[in-house]
C-alpha cells in the first residue's frame, strides 16, 4: 500500500519579488493557512498519512510550522541540487513506492488514480490541455510517456502536471551534482519507455504567479468545501453475511469499488458510516472493525479508490458487553455519525447524499439534513452515476 507523499518545497519562488524575500513559497499565507497546509491535507485525505518535505530555502520556517506533527519528516538540502537532486538527499527517508509533489501547485484530482495506471519506474499526473503557450507537452502512446516537447512547439498533447508516483529505483537514475527531473531524469526514462503518464481532471493552481497567487487566496480555500457520498457498509459495498469482521469474509457487491472511485473521481468527500452491533454482542472487537477498514482501503487503493473515513458505531441496547450495551445518538438510524463527519469536514450538504439499503439508513440521512437512496441490489456503480450526475 503506497502511504507516503514527498513534497518539493526547496524553491526560491523569485517571480513573487518580496513575498517570496524571506518566507518559503509553499508556506505563503493563501486564505489564512500556509498554501503546503492545503497540500498535505489533500494528501492525507487519499490515505498518504506520512509525510517527507524536501526543504532548501528558509527550511526552519517549514521545520518550526510542523515540528509538532510527528507524521512529517523535514529534510534540509545541504546545497541547491535540482528536483533530482533534492531527491536523493531523502534516499534513506524513502518507501519502495511514493509520491512526489510539487510543493507550489494544486492539483485537486483523485491522486490514486495513478496507482493502477503505474507503468515503468514512475507515472506521471498529465492535464489534458496547455494553459496559454507557457508549457511544454508530452507525447503520450499506451499509457507511457514517449517524449517530451518545449512550448515553442504548440501545445500539441497533455502537460506535466507535477504529481508523480514513483519507484524508488528511480534514485540510480539520478546522477551526482545538479539534477532536474523534469529535464533530465524524466526524458531519459521516456526514452528507455520506463516513464508512464496517466490524464486526470481536476482543478489546478500555481502559486508561483503573481496573478494565481491573487485568486488562490479565495479559490483554494473553496476547494475545501465538496460534496459528500455517504456510503453504508454491510449490504451496499460488501455482501451482509451476518457480522462480517475478517477480511475473507468479505465480499464486495459487484460494482462497489468502481462506486467508490466514481465518487473520488467526481471530487466528492467519501465516507462510510456503519452499525457495528457485533462488538456489543462479543462477536468481534473495534481494533477487529478498524483493521477490517485498513484493509478495505488497502483494496480500494489497488484500484485507484479511498474512503475518507470510515465511522462505525460499536453500540446497541441488547448486548452483552457492558460498555456497549445502551443507546447511542450514533447508532442509525440515528444521525450522530453523519453528523460528526459534517462537523470534522466542510461538506456541501446540498450536493450530499447517502446510499443504505435499509430504511434506518435513510432517517439518519434525513436527520442530517441530506438526501438519502435505497439501494436494493444490482451494480452499485450503476445505481450511483445518475446521483453523482444530477449533481454537477
Amino acid at each position: 500500500m503506497v502511504e507516503q507523499a514527498v513534497f518539493l518545497v526547496g524553491g526560491l519562488g523569485t517571480r513573487l519579488g518580496e513575498l517570496t524575500r524571506q518566507m518559503p513559497k509553499p508556506m505563503l499565507d493563501v486564505g489564512g493557512r500556509p498554501f503546503l497546509d492545503y497540500l498535505i491535507e489533500n494528501a492525507r485525505r487519499h490515505g498518504l498519512s506520512r509525510i517527507v518535505l524536501l526543504c532548501g530555502f528558509q527550511a526552519d520556517v517549514i521545520a518550526r510550522h510542523y515540528a509538532g506533527d510527528p507524521n512529517v519528516t523535514v529534510i534540509r538540502e545541504p546545497a541547491p541540487a535540482g528536483t533530482g537532486g533534492a531527491l536523493t538527499y531523502a534516499a534513506d527517508a524513502l518507501d519502495d513506492r511514493f509520491f512526489l509533489l510539487n510543493g507550489d501547485t494544486l492539483f485537486d484530482f483523485n491522486l490514486l488514480s495513478l496507482i493502477p495506471a503505474f507503468q515503468g519506474l514512475a507515472t506521471l499526473a498529465l492535464r489534458a490541455q496547455a494553459p496559454g503557450k507557457r508549457s511544454g507537452w508530452v507525447a503520450l502512446d499506451g499509457g507511457r510517456v514517449r517524449a517530451f516537447h518545449g512550448p515553442e512547439t504548440g501545445p500539441g498533447g497533455p502537460i506535466n502536471a507535477g504529481v508523480y508516483l514513483m519507484s524508488r529505483d528511480v534514485l540510480d537514475h539520478i546522477g551526482p551534482g545538479v539534477v532536474s527531473l523534469e529535464g533530465a531524469v524524466f526524458p531519459a526514462l521516456a526514452s528507455a519507455g520506463a516513464l508512464g503518464g496517466h490524464i486526470a481532471e481536476g482543478y489546478f493552481i500555481d502559486i508561483g504567479i503573481p496573478d494565481d497567487f491573487a485568486r488562490a487566496q479565495t479559490e483554494v480555500p473553496a476547494r475545501r468545501r465538496r460534496p459528500a457520498l455517504f456510503f453504508d457498509r454491510d449490504g451496499v459495498l460488501n455482501v451482509d453475511t451476518g457480522y462480517p469482521h475478517r477480511p475473507d469474509q468479505i465480499e464486495w457487491i459487484p460494482g462497489a469499488i468502481e462506486a467508490v472511485r466514481m465518487a473520488n473521481e467526481a471530487g466528492y468527500y467519501t465516507f462510510v458510516v456503519t452499525n457495528q452491533a457485533g462488538v456489543a454482542r462479543g462477536y468481534y472487537s473495534e481494533d477487529d472493525v478498524q483493521a477490517l477498514h485498513m484493509w478495505m482501503n488497502a483494496q480500494l487503493q489497488n484500484a485507484g479508490a479511498h474512503i475518507d473515513r470510515f465511522e462505525f458505531c460499536p453500540a446497541h441496547p441488547d448486548g452483552v458487553v457492558a460498555r456497549y450495551a445502551r443507546p447511542d445518538h450514533r447508532r442509525k438510524p440515528n444521525p450522530g455519525m453523519l453528523q460528526d463527519l459534517m462537523a470534522d469536514y466542510p461538506v456541501d450538504a446540498a450536493r450530499s447524499f447517502l446510499v443504505g439499503d435499509r430504511p434506518g439508513d435513510i432517517e439518519a440521512a434525513r436527520g442530517a439534513g441530506i438526501e438519502g437512496y435505497l439501494y436494493e441490489g444490482g451494480d452499485l456503480a450503476a445505481f450511483v452515476k445518475p446521483l453523482i450526475e444530477a449533481r454537477r
